[in-house]
C-alpha cells in the first residue's frame, strides 16, 4: 500500500512524532486511566505547561479541553454573552460561529466581507463602537474555507480599540502559527487535527480571567449557561482535572507534540511555514492551470493555501492520487473549483517541492 501524504486542511498529515507517541501511550495504557487519577493530572499539567510555553500564554489564563472547536462556540455564547455578540464573517466557518449565536438567540450582529477578502480594521472599529449590545467579538485569524487570514496586527488593533468587549480568536486552522498578544486577546481556540497533526476529537480553549469574571456575572443573573459552565471547567482546571471524562489519549498526545515543537522552536516553525507558503504562492502566481484565490497578498493564509482552478479538478486529482498526494477540495459551492492545500508543521519542504513538481507535470 502506498503511503499517502496529506495536504488536507483537517484532518491533516500526522505530526512526524505522533506515531511514536501513540505507541508509547498504548504501552503505558493511557486510554484506560481515570481522569480523576494523579497520573491524569500530571498529563494535563504537562500539556498545559508545554502549550503555555509554546504559545506564550500568560500565567493567569486557563487551557481547557472540549470535544471540538465547534463546541467552544456554544460555550463562548452561553458563558460570556448576555446581550449580544459581534462577528466578522468572510467564509463558512466564521459564518457558522455567527449562526450558533443566532440559534441560541443571543442577538448576534455580523459584518461581512466577500469570500476570500479581508477587513479594514478601522472600518470594523467604527462599526463595532456603535454595537452597544455586543459584549463579545468573534474574530477569525484563519478562515479555513477560503484561505484568507487576518493579520495579527489587525486582530490586536480591533481588540485594543474596544477594551470593554471580550475578544475571541478562532485559530483552528492556523495554531501554533499566530503570534497572539494575550494582553489584548481574551481567548483563543483551536482543534488538534490541523496544525498540531493529531487525530480529531479534542478542542483546546485558551481563556483569560476577564472571560471567567463575565461568566460569574452571568451566573448570578440566573441565565441558562449549559450543562458544563466555564466556572466548572476552570475550577477543575485549577486541579488539572476536567468536569466530565475527557479524551485522555488526545491530551497526552498534544502535550508530547507541543514539547516536540518547543524543542524545534516556535520561531523556526513559523519561518518554515512562511517559506513553504511562499513557494506555493510563487508557483500559483506563475501557473497556467491555477492561481491564488485570495488576490490580496497581505491577507493570504500561510497555513491553508487556496488555489482557483483554470482546468478540470479531476485532471489534477487523478495524477496526485497516483503519486499518493491528497489535497483538499474546495468548500461547498467551490468544491470542484478550488484546491485547498494545508501547509501545517507536519508537511516538509520536500513534500511541498514534490507537490509543486506534480502540479507542473499536469501543465
Amino acid at each position: 500500500m502506498t503511503t499517502k501524504t496529506y495536504f488536507t486542511p483537517g484532518p491533516a498529515q500526522l505530526y512526524p512524532t505522533a506515531q511514536a507517541h501513540l505507541q508509547q501511550a498504548l504501552e503505558l495504557q493511557i486510554p484506560s486511566i481515570s481522569h480523576r487519577s494523579r497520573q491524569f493530572q500530571a498529563i494535563y499539567q504537562q500539556c498545559f505547561e508545554a502549550l503555555k510555553a509554546l504559545l506564550h500564554i500568560p500565567a493567569d489564563f486557563a487551557v481547557l479541553f472540549t470535544g471540538s472547536a465547534t463546541e467552544i462556540w456554544e460555550r463562548i455564547i452561553l458563558n460570556c454573552s448576555e446581550r449580544g455578540s459581534f462577528h466578522l464573517v468572510n467564509g463558512a466557518f466564521s459564518e457558522k460561529f455567527y449562526e450558533v449565536a443566532a440559534q441560541l438567540k443571543h442577538n448576534p450582529i455580523k459584518q461581512e466581507a466577500a469570500l476570500g477578502e479581508g477587513f479594514d480594521p478601522a472600518e470594523v472599529i467604527e462599526v463595532l463602537r456603535l454595537c452597544d449590545t455586543a459584549e463579545i467579538v468573534g474574530l477569525t485569524h484563519n478562515e479555513t474555507s477560503a484561505g484568507v487570514s487576518m493579520p495579527e496586527a489587525h486582530l490586536h488593533q480591533i481588540a485594543a480599540a474596544c477594551p470593554e468587549k471580550l475578544t475571541f480568536v478562532d485559530m483552528v486552522s492556523s495554531a501554533p502559527y499566530p503570534r497572539l498578544d494575550y494582553g489584548l486577546i481574551d481567548s483563543a481556540y483551536f482543534s488538534v487535527q490541523k496544525g498540531f497533526g493529531l487525530p480529531a476529537g479534542l478542542g483546546v480553549w485558551i481563556v483569560g480571567p476577564r472571560c471567567l469574571a463575565k461568566a460569574q456575572q452571568i451566573a448570578q443573573s440566573g441565565k441558562p449557561m449549559g450543562a458544563l459552565t466555564l466556572m466548572d471547567l476552570w475550577k477543575n482546571f485549577e486541579k488539572f482535572q476536567t468536569p466530565a471524562t475527557p479524551n485522555v489519549l488526545a491530551i497526552y498526545l498534544l502535550g508530547k507534540v507541543a514539547e516536540d515543537m518547543l524543542r524545534q522552536g516556535i520561531d523556526h516553525i513559523r519561518q518554515d511555514i512562511e517559506q513553504k507558503a511562499k513557494a506555493l504562492y510563487d508557483y500559483l502566481g506563475s501557473s497556467s492551470i491555477m492561481q491564488p484565490f485570495v488576490r490580496n497578498e497581505a491577507v493570504r493564509s500561510q497555513t491553508v493555501v487556496v488555489a482557483d482552478l483554470d482546468i478540470a479538478q479531476s485532471k489534477i486529482m487523478e495524477r496526485l492520487q497516483r503519486k499518493g498526494f491528497v489535497v483538499g477540495t474546495g468548500y461547498k459551492e467551490y468544491k470542484e473549483k478550488h484546491l485547498r492545500i494545508a501547509n501545517f508543521p507536519a508537511t516538509t519542504w520536500a513534500d511541498i517541492e514534490n507537490l509543486i513538481k506534480e502540479f507542473k507535470k499536469v501543465e
